[in-house]
């Protein structure tokens, strides 16, 4: 019963890829990408703090939380200037189809939320979609 079970499910994420754009496999692959690099830059710094007190690991798990808490996005990578961290790479809340903008560091602070920790900043959510769409790199 498993078998025909992923059998159908493997069948079904083939056709969901078949009605997919051009445009959208390409955004898929790409994000695909910058998930990649962003994991493989957070296991090559460690422990390392980078930004906000936080490791580069702990950055790419935090959401990006307005000034009452309120989940406007998420981050999804470290964005750096050689070694100096520029901001970071989010994925805004809700978007559709998904945009990513960079946001800088200056008025990003940091928000504990339980046993995680948040990136929290000054922006309103209006203030966030206003910013201009970043570039996606595949290097």
């Amino acid at each position: 019963m498993k078998l025909v079970t992923l059998a159908a499910l493997s069948s079904l994420a083939l056709g969901v890829a078949a009605c997919q754009s051009e445009a959208e496999q390409q955004a898929d692959a790409m994000e695909d990408t910058v998930e990649q690099q962003a994991d493989a830059s957070a296991a090559a710094s460690g422990d390392t703090v980078v930004a906000l007190g936080l490791t580069e690991r702990q950055l790419l798990d935090a959401d990006l939380v307005g000034a009452d808490g309120t989940e406007l996005g998420d981050v999804e990578q470290v964005r750096r200037s050689g070694t100096t961290v520029e901001g970071l790479l989010v994925e805004i809340e809700d978007s559709n189809p998904d945009r990513y903008v960079m946001v800088p560091l200056d008025g990003l602070s940091t928000r504990a939320d339980g046993n995680d920790t948040d990136v929290q900043t000054t922006m309103s959510a209006a203030q966030l979609a206003a910013l201009p769409d970043a570039t996606l790199t595949s290097n």
